[in-house]
């Protein structure tokens, strides 16, 4: 028979793993945001609505056209998941190019804020143009892709006789580990590469970048493209289990900024544990707090975190990527 404190127990261990699983998600998308913010300075309001795109591009590729519904059921999502990464890579090196270039680097430096007040207006009108853009191409019905990944899952245990189990789902579960692998490539492509040390240099002194030789301009578009494509690929991989519409960048530009300022504004590294912290905290809540209170138990940390170490976990100060 199962006691009250095998319940307590099984509950704990349960949300424990779905909030690792749902951190890791988390974690990629903040460290997509945390890459355009920590090169470029540029706060991107946009950053939902281009994962938005990501999510549908991954659609489209399995379910949509069904260009990859050969893969089958379980390999064929993750592969469009990780696809969108190119093309929202393409899309965001453009939307740079042509529009966010206009508003950052060098050239903006000398100006009052920045830049950063264009900034905020273009980003924000560019998310404005996706999400009514989307509502008119794809429609207001939820999608979703859905397989035998997102209604299925592993057993882990029982760990105490024959009780206390956690049910993992499979969707979540793939998706936590690629979202390791790309944050973890993402890493080691900034700080061991010569074009990641590139990226870097346009960060931290943009005219002694050019002075060196940076394409300070090129770098900041590669950037873009990158945390465009990293947020795509999350993206991608939470469309596996999580029904999606135009407007659903909303739902989730928040979490990542909250992700971002929670481990450091700067701090490539520190925004993916930024993102972990508030999927933890976000499911660890249910344990007390009704399912509708998740966000309150999410600022609150988030609050107490800034008021003891307002440079956030993996501060500047600290350490840059």
């Amino acid at each position: 028979m199962m006691t009250p404190g095998m319940m307590m127990a099984e509950n704990f261990l349960q949300a424990l793993a779905a909030g690792l699983m749902v951190g890791c998600l988390y974690g990629l998308m903040c460290t997509g945001l945390g890459m355009i913010f920590g090169i470029m300075r540029v706060i991107n309001f946009a950053q939902g609505d281009l994962m938005m795109l990501g999510m549908y591009s991954a659609w489209y590729l399995f379910a949509g056209f069904g260009v990859l519904a050969f893969l089958g059921p379980y390999f064929g999502p993750v592969v469009a998941a990780v696809l969108t990464g190119p093309i929202l890579f393409v899309i965001g090196y453009f939307l740079h190019q042509f529009l966010v270039s206009r508003v950052t680097g060098v050239k903006v430096a000398a100006t009052e804020g920045a830049g950063h007040y264009a900034q905020l207006i273009l980003t924000l009108g560019i998310a404005l143009i996706l999400q009514n853009g989307g509502l008119i191409t794809f429609g207001s019905e939820p999608v979703s892709m859905r397989t035998p990944m997102s209604s299925s899952a592993w057993e882990l245990g029982p760990f105490w006789g024959d009780f206390v189990s956690i049910f993992v789902n499979k969707a979540r579960a793939v998706g936590a580990i690629v979202s390791v692998v790309v944050a973890v490539g993402l890493f080691m492509f900034v700080t061991r590469s010569r074009l990641g040390k590139a990226l870097r240099a346009s960060a931290d002194n943009p005219e002694a970048a050019l002075y060196m030789g940076v394409n300070v301009d090129k770098a900041h578009r590669i950037a873009f493209g990158i945390g465009t494509a990293v947020t795509a690929i999350s993206g991608g991989l939470v469309a596996m289990y999580y029904p999606f519409q135009p407007y659903v960048g909303l739902e989730f530009v928040i979490v990542m900024y909250a992700g971002v300022v929670l481990g450091g504004l700067g701090s490539i590294i520190g925004a993916f544990w930024g993102g972990m912290t508030i999927g933890l905290v976000q499911q660890l809540s249910t344990l007390l707090l009704p399912i509708q209170l998740q966000n309150t138990a999410i600022f609150a940390v988030f609050l107490l975190v800034i008021f003891f170490r307002p440079q956030g976990l993996f501060g500047t100060n600290v350490e840059r990527v």
